[in-house]
């Protein structure tokens, strides 16, 4: 299994930047690839990035592309997501997960409010 606690949500102008922390622990972290959905209300849940912890390998969805990009810092066990020019519409509840190599995310973050003011 593997623990995540996420923190850096917040509330930011349309056009600002924030920057989200995942910190991972658990004696198999490493075989999970790390990633964030997003659930905003009224909206289904949205994969929004992933990568695995060589930093090799990345996913975006088309909606951030562009505007945000996932890290690793692997002495810290910690994935990042950093959300540049923020449009209202990126506002939501963001979760860290973790993606087994079957495919099932096996853990999940207590989740950060992301409110983008237009």
């Amino acid at each position: 299994q593997v623990q995540l606690v996420e923190s850096g949500g917040g509330l930011v102008q349309a056009g600002g930047s924030l920057r989200l922390s995942c910190a991972a622990s658990g004696r198999t972290v490493s075989r999970y690839r790390l990633g964030w959905f997003r659930q905003a209300p009224g909206k289904e849940r949205e994969l929004v990035a992933t990568i695995d912890w060589s930093g090799s390998s990345t996913y975006y969805a088309n909606s951030v592309k562009g505007r945000f990009t996932i890290s690793t810092d692997n002495a810290k066990n910690t994935v990042y997501l950093q959300m540049n020019s923020l449009k209202p519409e990126d506002t939501a509840v963001y979760y860290c997960v973790a993606k087994s190599v079957g495919g099932s995310y096996d853990g999940w973050g207590q989740g950060t409010q992301v409110t983008v003011s237009s």
